[in-house]
């Protein structure tokens, strides 16, 4: 059996603060990552740190890029057992982003209407939420809801997701991939 592993997390950024006063819940990024070690992890996100726009699908580095100008990250990370079929389609869904990048960018109008609870999908746009629900539900993992009214938060229930790690994300990496036998990770409160 295989895994794709799901990333919530909290930065420290000007609109990561205001979604979480918004939205009152803890988490306000999602990523996804084929590997526990989170080598190769992907969302919708800004492009440059210092700039909230332009916005896009992006590689995401722990230590580098936004997620470098944080000491302490919040997260918790789940796992969703997949085939060997699912797997095959995620790579190749993430590679359709990888290859096409320049012709994605992020659902800023689709904000509103997400936080309204309006379902509104933009072809070629994106938040990070629906990035990761979408592509949950293109490789075959049922929704509850259309995948354009998924936030963050939703992820920490989703179905057939078993929280693998909770606590801080650059000691989870830096646990990951300095001792490569490192299976079950600590947990820690936040």
């Amino acid at each position: 059996m295989d895994y794709i592993y799901i990333i919530v997390a909290q930065t420290g950024t000007r609109p990561a603060r205001l979604f979480r006063f918004m939205t009152k819940k803890p988490y306000n990024h999602v990523s996804l990552s084929s590997s526990a070690d989170l080598s190769e992890m992907y969302s919708f996100c800004r492009t440059y740190r210092p700039f909230i726009l332009p916005a896009t699908f992006n590689r995401e580095i722990v230590g580098k890029g936004t997620l470098g100008q944080f000491d302490f990250i919040p997260c918790e990370i789940y796992r969703v057992k997949v085939t060997a079929g699912q797997k095959a389609e995620y790579n190749r869904i993430i590679q359709h982003f990888v290859d096409n990048r320049k012709i994605y960018s992020y659902n800023l109008l689709g904000l509103v209407p997400l936080y309204l609870k309006k379902n509104w999908a933009r072809d070629k746009n994106f938040v990070c939420s629906q990035f990761v629900a979408y592509t949950m539900e293109r490789i075959g993992i049922p929704l509850e809801k259309p995948f354009s009214l998924y936030t963050p938060d939703d992820f920490r229930n989703f179905p057939n997701a078993e929280l693998y790690y909770a606590g801080e994300l650059n000691c989870f990496y830096d646990d990951m991939t300095s001792k490569p036998e490192f299976l079950f990770p600590r947990s820690f409160s936040t």
